[in-house]
């Protein structure tokens, strides 16, 4: 992705629906969690330019906070904001054994190029004991369509096969959840109608949209910081434990 790109993804990414509701879900799934401790490091895995960082620290401030991104501009921006971030790759990742107390994902593993098993087994080395897995990950293979091709997605997931992969690596404790509901007919009908454009439809849309959508987000984060879960969606959120 070009430097401009990232800089105009920095500016909007605090503010587009798409990206509040995420962050929203993604903190309240790891505050179901209930960590026993109140202190400790927690990695933003695939931070990109830093949006989910500075939600964390709003939300998480008695933890440090560290970032980790694969690419140099984005590593570059995210800095800029006084974030701790490192470059590097999940594969691999540069910090010692259970060293943190959680890891965040937001839709990184399915990127074109990635060893899901590599990446998930050096989060599983990372984290101490009882330590969090929080990831994110777009839903349904057969939904494959120009958007996944747009932001690099080779792969797409179902909550099945999210729960086996944990598995596969000595996580526990595993839950799952869709979100993304309400608007996922609209998301089906844009994205299965237009297969050959090779567009995102996650982007800033017209303000009365952006509010109606941002309603819809707040609705379906209430629900799920109240434990239940959605039957379908266009993404999942998953946690799981190191025990």
């Amino acid at each position: 992705m070009r430097s401009i790109e990232y800089e105009k993804l920095a500016q909007v990414e605090h503010q587009m629906w798409w990206f509040r509701g995420l962050h929203e879900n993604l903190v309240s799934a790891f505050h179901q969690r209930r960590l026993k401790q109140r202190h400790g490091i927690i990695l933003d895995a695939g931070c990109g330019t830093g949006g989910f960082l500075y939600k964390l620290a709003q939300a998480l401030p008695d933890y440090t906070l560290l970032g980790l991104d694969i690419d140099k501009t984005a590593c570059e921006i995210a800095i800029r904001s006084s974030r701790l971030v490192c470059l590097g790759n999940a594969g691999s990742l540069p910090f010692a054994d259970e060293s943190l107390t959680a890891i965040f994902s937001a839709d990184m593993l399915n990127h074109g190029g990635i060893n899901q098993i590599q990446v998930l087994q050096n989060f599983h080395r990372c984290l101490e004991p009882e330590g969090i897995l929080v990831l994110n990950l777009p839903a349904y293979p057969w939904l494959s369509s120009g958007h996944d091709r747009a932001v690099h997605n080779v792969r797409r997931y179902t909550c099945k096969g999210v729960r086996g992969l944990l598995r596969a690596v000595d996580f526990s404790d595993i839950q799952t959840t869709h979100w993304n509901t309400v608007l996922f007919p609209l998301m089906i009908a844009h994205r299965l109608l237009l297969l050959n454009s090779d567009d995102s439809d996650v982007r800033s849309y017209a303000r009365p949209l952006e509010a109606i959508f941002r309603t819809i987000m707040r609705f379906e984060s209430f629900v799920l910081s109240r434990g239940l879960r959605l039957p379908y969606g266009g993404s999942i959120i998953a946690t799981a434990i190191k025990k």
